[in-house]
């Protein structure tokens, strides 16, 4: 017990997440549900609220009918049904929580991440740097978003938090050759991670997707294996439009994993089950605040009991 005047312990991280997802968890409406027994009515209104919060429609219908299974014509407590649906969104999820997965015997270990406008893409990286760091790893950052200034900055910032040496050119540059000078860095520096900045660009916008494959052929040059890591920084808020996100960049550069930032005070969270559901991608990271700590490895059942609102 606290003594009085003594501040309250900061949130954990289970704790921001499920403030974050609260949006998330009363969309599915489950106390209204639990007023009336099991019945095809009630079943309906829980798989069209399965939808609209993002699941999918094939993943609602599938978790729609264990809920009715052995349950119908039932009173179900709303304890008991948000236990049921968590544990069949954390069995879909569990597939994709894998953490992030540095190989030793490569140096540097290279990392391309990508993401439309607005993602925190350049943020994550600066907090995925100094979890690396604190792990013993030497980091070295390459301010690939040669578009803006402000971003090259803001890499430069998180690299001092960090402990990373960042590589980086005046706004305006060719972002390729800026990548492949961050990569002789850091293999001078016997750096064991190379992480990459690029610019953010539109999903629909072919020229700038073109410059994102132009960086790997050039980071093959340096390495034919490289990059060994291509991670995508998804914005929870987009919805449904993370999809289609997905599917260009896939198309530009195969991914291998994927982090879910801005996870606070979105409805639209449920979108990640999608995502596992379609693509089987690994997702590595999720995000609900700007903290360093506020970015975690992803667990399949801490983030199902957090999105239904389960204990």
């Amino acid at each position: 017990m606290r003594q009085f005047g003594e501040a309250a312990p900061p949130p954990t991280f289970f704790e921001k997440l499920r403030v974050g997802l609260a949006k998330s968890a009363s969309a599915l409406g489950l106390e209204a549900l639990v007023k009336k027994k099991i019945d095809d009515v009630s079943l309906a209104e829980l798989e069209a609220a399965l939808i609209r919060a993002d699941l999918g429609a094939a993943q609602a219908e599938s978790i729609t009918a264990v809920v009715a299974k052995g349950r119908y014509d039932q009173d179900v407590a709303t304890y008991d049904l948000r236990r049921i649906i968590a544990d069949e969104i954390a069995k879909i999820l569990e597939p994709v929580a894998k953490p992030l997965a540095i190989d030793p015997a490569i140096k540097p270990f290279v990392i391309l991440v990508a993401g439309v406008n607005g993602t925190g893409k350049t943020t994550t990286i600066g907090k995925i740097a100094a979890k690396l760091t604190r792990e013993g790893k030497k980091v070295v950052l390459a301010a690939g978003d040669t578009f803006r200034a402000a971003a090259i900055e803001q890499l430069q910032v998180w690299g001092e938090r960090a402990g990373a040496e960042v590589v980086s050119r005046a706004a305006g540059g060719d972002a390729a050759g800026l990548c492949f000078d961050a990569f002789t860095r850091a293999r001078q520096a016997g750096a064991d991670v190379l992480l990459i900045d690029t610019a953010g660009r539109l999903q629909n916008k072919a020229g700038l997707m073109a410059e994102l494959e132009k960086i790997v052929r050039v980071l093959k040059k340096q390495d034919p294996t490289a990059p060994h890591g291509t991670l995508l920084i998804l914005d929870a808020t987009t919805g449904q439009n993370a999809l289609s996100q997905v599917e260009a960049f896939t198309a530009a550069v195969p991914l291998t994993g994927l982090v879910m930032t801005k996870l606070d005070g979105t409805a639209k969270g449920g979108i990640l089950v999608a995502l596992a559901a379609k693509f089987g991608i690994p997702v590595h990271f999720i995000g609900v605040g700007e903290h360093e700590e506020d970015l975690q490895s992803f667990s399949a059942d801490v983030f199902a009991k957090a999105l239904t609102g389960a204990a």
